[in-house]
């Protein structure tokens, strides 16, 4: 038993100092990173719900790929149109909304972490509960009229 314990310990420092020697592949991806750095501005920078944050937003809009460009800016008109007490902000360089400070809302495009969609996203904030459990992400790949009205309709339930 004692030869099993120290050969299991061996194999958990060995991994543990092949991960901080980055051996066997980075713990979190270039997106990722990134992501957490913009994370880190956002609470560097101003208080959430200024004028800024919407421009913030925009431009980040602004910087997407056309597809999930397109996507976004529509969510956007969607959001501020279906809940108007929610306020646009970045939040890990991604577009959000929220209420009192609190995100409750957000999309992550596609290519922010190279997927094959994007994603609309609530937040615990969110007054989405129903029973024992449901979604809190969605897929995107692509906005009809049925799915916008859909969005809207989620977004007011949030927020209620």
């Amino acid at each position: 038993m004692a030869k099993r314990k120290a050969a299991t310990t061996g194999a958990r420092q060995a991994t543990r100092g092949d991960r901080a020697s980055g051996a066997t592949g980075k713990a979190f991806t270039d997106e990722e990173r990134a992501a957490m750095r913009d994370r880190v501005d956002e609470q560097k920078g101003r208080p959430s719900g200024s004028a800024d944050d919407e421009a913030a937003v925009l431009d980040r809009i602004a910087a997407m790929p056309a597809a999930d460009r397109a996507m976004a800016e529509r969510l956007h008109a969607i959001i501020k149109a279906s809940a108007p007490a929610l306020a646009p902000r970045t939040w890990y360089g991604m577009p959000a909304y929220a209420r009192e400070g609190q995100v409750v809302c957000f999309f992550q495009s596609g290519q922010k972490f190279k997927t094959r969609y994007a994603t609309l996203g609530f937040s615990d904030k969110a007054h989405l509960d129903e029973g024992q459990m449901w979604p809190t992400a969605f897929a995107l790949t692509e906005l009809t009229p049925a799915i916008e009205a859909r969005i809207g309709a989620l977004v007011k339930k949030a927020v209620g």
